[in-house]
């Protein structure tokens, strides 16, 4: 393998999109993800140490760590395959201790994580579209459920367990608010949504079951047991009117293009992606923490909210305000707060709060300074320093110091010191410039000699020391390197060209050009006589003397950067997927490097220090890597002359004099905040006494009590230590005789080891004896071959040095030769320029010459130009009384269509009208049909009870008839009971016929005036429809009158660059379409159609509202009679049952009759002379029942006749258009109930 290698000693960055991307490990040390690392920093000893990814990541997307602090779980994308590895953040170092890659379900990649409270199980979710929610067994890799949350495709933001229980589990995302129960194998929600849904973008459990949740519009929601106890909007305090949304770099901007590599989790993009539709104004709540007293929660870009819990009720109130501060080092300070915080964290202790920003940003606050701040709002400070929220472009060190320059995309330069790991930031207007001109294909670099050097940008050119210009193609410059002296500048770009240029002679001495390969960058090694390219063909290439000497493969990869040490001894090169690779050089042929996983995107650029000590790796995530260097026996590489760091700083007077202002601003601010904490501190030591007091008085109580227990708990100690002493006494006396017996065996075995002892001394020592001699032997030969390899070096050097000799003399020569060709040409160029001279002399004149005779020719031009001139004025004056007339025509225009558009609503609202009417037509057939369904309900009951009746009514006959041949006596008491009983029960039956008539008479005058006012509606419905026929013609009249018009105007316009043909279409237009007297009508015709309809209309409404009120009293007066009639049928049912039940009771009679007649044989007097009315009786009671008869028959008869009527004014409403019966409903025909009627009457 390689002799060199790298270790990783410091980051400087963050990768804000990291789901969770911040949390503390302990007290001092936070975690956070920066590259493909995991970095724990230590805030008290600002040390660093790293969990690297995994092998060939492309990339963190969300981090959970246990809550035992033990386990840390990182979601990445290994070779384009989700994977989850869990780390034990005990062992030092950090060690591997699952990974979870085989899944039996579909996931792209899992983009939120959790541990359950006891650290035994992981919930993961799986990114849209599969959306899956997965519960683990982690340690034995079991899956123990899976859930789909959601078919909609919308993006989960964040899943969690309760603090308390691990079978419960909250999601969050766009519209879904989930509680899950973990039963039965199956995850199972808990929760129903009620109201609109929301944009859910965080939560955090305050209790077992009490959850807060914050939207994307300002709200946060507690949730208890999955119900809604409470609800508050965030305030916007400060509204900004140029408040715009944060940009996100969703492409990458670097100077170089590489393949596309899985992106971190797109988790702040969903969801400003998903918010972009609401109000701008609302501030987005991002992050949620909760801790003893309440929560904190993220409140807008730069802002956090603290709410505390009320003491009375179980809701919450806003306590504290904290901001993030406006960066003075930046040009646009007001820009600095305006980031969104994306994460928050506070101490195990609650002491200090962390939060992280969408520009790669990392704040703290100590909690006390919040309780400090009255109504003032509190502001977060740096937790490192600054650092890059944009890819960096640029990096270069400084010889004299530990410094680190970089620019980056987001227009700031920042330098770093590699020994105190602190920053200093600088907006800078030309990074953008820069950037610009880099696309366009021209760049611009200094060399290592800032006093002379004078770096300038130029579309196509380059200025170095402004003494040469060195003219390059239009096209894309990627890489430029300087070589050790200054003196020639190597440059590479993506036309796949390699140029080396001498700055003495501005010329370009060496090319080499592959086209099929587009080169990233170029370095040249120490001695600058070998070129090393990378590029887009997976090589890396040395170039000498213009010719490609080696091509080294790069297995698969694209070499994104090179560089090589100053000693030449080591090279090291980044990649397209973020990895470093460190090389031995000279190169090998095989694949022997060490490579480390660095960057989570590519590297853009890569620098050694000056004493090749650090190796510096920026990438387009941003961040900054410092490696230190070893060789492969873990020394560090040391050059041959040492360069000491310079102490000097550079700094202006302005700089002195504002610092100085600065100092005494922050004095008289100390003291002041001095004054304030001593009032403070007076304050609170006042309500400390106080409360003192009231603890001291406890306090004595309880150590009464407790001296009380202390002397009984002395007397059982002392009665302790009796029992102890004792025991103990016994188990020294064995311990004593165990010692003794093991002294004796110990001796023995020691005297044994002893003489082991003795005889490996002698042995260790004979064995030191020949290695010494062996060594002095090695020195020895080492001495002679080191004499021997002087001589022939020195041998070399000797012809080298004379070589070099002549190649100086053969420079001055061809220096001579140079002077006198420059002269030679010079004058070549003198006599060239005398005969231009006179060309141009002669040219000049003939110019002059053809200058008089075009003036000539331009005065009679002129004149032609007034004329046409006034004949144009002519022509817009015509053209204007034309615009004039036009306009006239369009205002006819557009009331012809205010009229179209008034009798189209007019006849809308006579469709309406009708529709009304049909159904009001409707609703009375459909009462008709139900009055003809109880009329024969009616009828078949009263046939039922006729059919029951007659068959009674015979065989009474017939029980007459024997009685009269047997006994007349008996038979005339019997019958003259059974009239009796008869007659009394029929009276109510055959009173309540007359009601029934008049009532039948009511229903039909009703009947009739219902028809009355149906061929009234009818009419008029007639009269609206050919009224809407007419004007339906007078609207398609007009559309075709419109139409011609608008033909004949499109041929005038065909006209339009000939003005009299214009002039003359136009006024034929007028003549065709306008007339005087026609608009005069039409003024006319329109105001009297508006009155007209206005008349119409209010006749129409006095129509409408009159039928509405008869409508509405005449089904309240049918409702009554409905309600009548059906108390009337049951009454009469009553009646016959009761009628059944009395000819039960006469057979039974009849049958104690005949048994009777049968015994009695004799008649006293006295009987006789009573039965003797009751044969009166027997002579009125058949002609009152056959009188009785007939009245029934009549008024069957007449109800009948009224029947058949009702039928035929049914079928006639039929067959009018518009009305038709209701579908299935058929009226009983009439044959049977006329059958029943004759049966009844005979």
């Amino acid at each position: 393998m390689s002799a060199v290698v790298a270790q990783t000693l410091h980051v400087f960055g963050l990768r804000s999109h990291v789901a969770n991307n911040i949390f503390y490990f302990d007290e001092q040390i936070i975690i956070f993800p920066s590259g493909n690392h995991c970095v724990k920093y230590n805030v008290d000893q600002k040390w660093q140490k790293f969990i690297p990814g995994s092998d060939k990541s492309q990339g963190m997307l969300a981090l959970s760590i246990s809550p035992n602090r033990r386990y840390l779980a990182i979601s990445e994308t290994v070779q384009e395959k989700p994977a989850i590895t869990i780390y034990e953040l005990s062992s030092i170092p950090c060690r591997k201790r699952k990974v979870l890659n085989n899944f039996d379900f579909q996931v792209q990649k899992f983009i939120s994580m959790a541990f359950s409270p006891d650290s035994k199980y992981l919930l993961a979710q799986t990114s849209p579209p599969e959306s899956n929610l997965v519960y683990w067994l982690w340690e034995k890799q079991k899956v123990m459920a899976i859930v789909r949350i959601d078919t909609q495709n919308n993006p989960v933001y964040q899943v969690s367990f309760s603090p308390q229980d691990n079978t419960q589990v909250c999601v969050t995302g766009n519209g879904m608010f989930k509680l899950l129960r973990f039963t039965e194998g199956t995850l199972k929600q808990t929760n129903f949504q009620r109201g609109e849904p929301q944009n859910y973008l965080a939560h955090t459990w305050v209790a077992d079951d009490k959850i807060i949740v914050g939207t994307d519009t300002g709200k946060l929601f507690l949730f208890e047991s999955g119900d809604q106890r409470w609800e508050t909007s965030i305030m916007v305090k400060e509204p900004t009117h140029d408040s715009k949304s944060l940009d996100v770099i969703q492409e990458s901007e670097s100077l170089i293009e590489f393949p596309p590599i899985s992106s971190p989790l797109p988790s702040y993009e969903q969801m400003v992606a998903t918010s972009s539709h609401s109000q701008l104004s609302m501030p987005q709540v991002f992050a949620i923490a909760a801790y003893s007293k309440g929560f904190a929660c993220s409140a807008g870009p730069g802002r956090v909210l603290l709410f505390e819990k009320m003491e009375e009720k179980d809701f919450y109130r806003e306590s504290r305000e904290i901001r993030i501060p406006v960066d003075p080092q930046s040009n646009d300070p007001s820009q600095s707060d305006k980031q969104d915080v994306l994460c928050l964290c506070f101490s195990p202790s609650e002491e200090t709060l962390v939060a992280s920003t969408s520009k790669n940003q990392l704040y703290s606050i100590t909690m006390s300074l919040t309780e400090i701040s009255k109504g003032e709002p509190a502001h977060f400070e740096y937790l490192m320093y600054p650092l890059h929220s944009a890819p960096i472009t640029g990096l270069a060190t400084c010889i004299r110091k530990p410094l680190i320059a970089t620019c980056s995309l987001d227009r700031s330069i920042r330098i770093w010191n590699i020994k105190t790991e602190c920053v200093r930031s600088q907006e800078a207007t030309f990074c953008a410039d820069r950037r610009a001109y880099s696309r366009k294909g021209c760049s611009a670099q200094s060399s290592g000699a800032p006093e002379e050097s004078a770096p300038f940008s130029v579309l196509g050119c380059m200025c170095v020391y402004a003494l040469h210009w060195i003219c390059l193609p239009l096209l894309q410059i990627r890489s430029i390197v300087w070589n050790a002296d200054d003196s020639k500048l190597i440059s590479g770009g993506t036309d796949g060209a390699v140029y080396e240029w001498n700055l003495s002679t501005g010329k370009r001495e060496t090319e080499c050009v592959l086209k099929s390969c587009s080169y990233n960058c170029v370095t040249v090694s120490p001695d600058a006589k070998i070129i090393f390219a990378v590029g887009s063909d997976h090589t890396l290439k040395e170039i000498a003397d213009s010719s490609i000497l080696r091509e080294i493969s790069a297995f698969d990869v694209t070499y994104t950067t090179i560089v090589i040490s100053h000693s030449g001894r080591m090279m090291f090169v980044g990649t397209s997927v973020g990895t470093i690779r460190a090389m031995k050089y000279p190169l090998p042929l095989q694949k022997e490097f060490n490579e480390y996983q660095a960057h989570a995107s590519p590297i853009t650029k890569m620098l050694l220090t000056f004493d090749d000590q650090f190796l510096l790796t920026a990438a387009e995530d941003g961040c900054l890597f410092t490696w230190k260097v070893f060789d492969k026996d873990g020394r560090g590489i040391k050059r041959e002359r040492e360069v000491g760091f310079a102490e000097e700083v550079l700094v202006t007077k302005t700089d002195m004099e504002e610092k100085a202002q600065v100092m005494l601003e922050l004095k008289t601010r100390v003291e002041e905040l001095k004054m304030e904490n001593e009032y403070q501190l007076r304050l609170k030591d006042m309500n400390y006494s106080e409360k003192i007091k009231e603890l001291t008085d406890k306090f004595i109580q309880e150590m009464e009590s407790l001296k009380t227990k202390n002397q009984v708990l002395r007397t059982e100690k002392e009665k302790q230590d009796v029992y102890h002493r004792e025991h103990i006494e016994d188990l020294l006396d064995k311990q004593s005789r165990e010692l003794q017996d093991l002294e004796c065996c110990n001796n023995q075995k020691l005297l044994l080891e002893y003489e082991k002892y003795q005889e490996l001394q002698l042995k260790s020592q004979r064995m030191q004896e020949e290695y010494e001699k062996q060594l002095r032997d090695n020195d020895e030969t080492k001495s002679q071959a080191l004499e021997e390899l002087t001589e022939f070096y020195e041998a070399k050097l000797q012809e080298k040095t004379t070589l070099l000799e002549e190649a100086q003399e053969d420079v001055r020569q061809q220096l001579r030769e140079f002077e006198e060709t420059k002269k030679q040409i010079e004058e070549d160029e003198d006599r060239e320029i005398q005969d231009i001279k006179t060309k141009y002399e002669k040219k000049l004149r003939d110019e002059k010459e053809s200058n008089l005779r075009l003036k000539g020719e331009t005065g009679i031009m002129r004149k032609k130009f007034s004329s046409l001139q006034k004949e144009i004025e002519e022509r817009t004056n015509d053209i204007e009384t034309l615009k004039g007339e036009q306009v006239k025509l369009q205002g006819v225009i557009k009331s012809l269509e205010k009229d179209i558009q008034g009798l189209k609503r007019e006849i809308q609202e006579r469709d309406e009208t009708i529709q009304d009417k049909e159904k009001r037509i409707y609703d009375l057939k459909k009462k008709n049909q139900e009055l003809g369904k109880f009329k024969f309900v009616l009828d078949y009951k009263i046939k039922e009870l006729k059919k029951q009746i007659e068959p009674r009514e015979n065989e009474i006959r017939v029980m007459k008839e024997q009685i009269q041949e047997n006994d007349p006596w008996p038979q005339r008491v019997e019958i003259r009971s059974y009239n009796f009983t008869k007659q009394a029960r029929k009276v109510p039956l055959w009173g309540a016929l007359p009601q029934m008539e008049a009532e039948l008479e009511n229903f039909h005058k009703q009947n009739t005036q219902l028809e009355l006012n149906i061929t009234e509606l009818w009419q008029k419905l007639r009269a609206t429809d050919q009224e809407m026929r007419r004007e339906r013609q007078k609207e398609r009249d007009l559309e075709a009158l419109v139409k011609r018009f608008k033909t004949d105007l499109h041929n005038c316009v065909a006209y339009i660059q000939e003005p009299r043909l214009l002039k003359e279409k136009i006024r034929g237009l007028f003549e065709k379409y306008v007339q005087r007297a026609d608009i005069v009508e039409i003024a006319g015709l329109n105001t009297d159609l508006q009155q007209e309809y206005a008349r119409q209309r209010e006749h129409l409404e006095r129509n409408l509202a009159t039928l509405k009120k008869k409508v509405v009293k005449e089904g309240e007066l049918h409702r009554t009679d409905y309600v009548r009639i059906m108390q009337e049928n049951v009454s009469l049912i009553k009646e016959i049952n009761e009628l059944r039940r009395e000819l039960k009771f006469t057979r039974s009679q009849v049958y104690d009759l005949e048994a009777a007649l049968k015994l009695t044989k004799k008649v006293r007097p006295q009987e006789v002379s009573e039965t003797e009315p009751s044969r009166d009786m027997l002579s009125t009671a058949p002609t009152a029942r056959l009188n009785e008869q007939e009245e029934t028959g009549r008024i069957i008869e007449m109800q009948r006749l009224e029947i058949q009527r009702l039928r035929d004014q049914i079928q006639e409403q039929e067959q009018i258009t518009g009305f038709h019966t209701l579908a299935g409903v058929r009226l009983p025909s009439l044959s049977n109930s006329e059958v029943d009627l004759e049966v009844k009457t005979n």
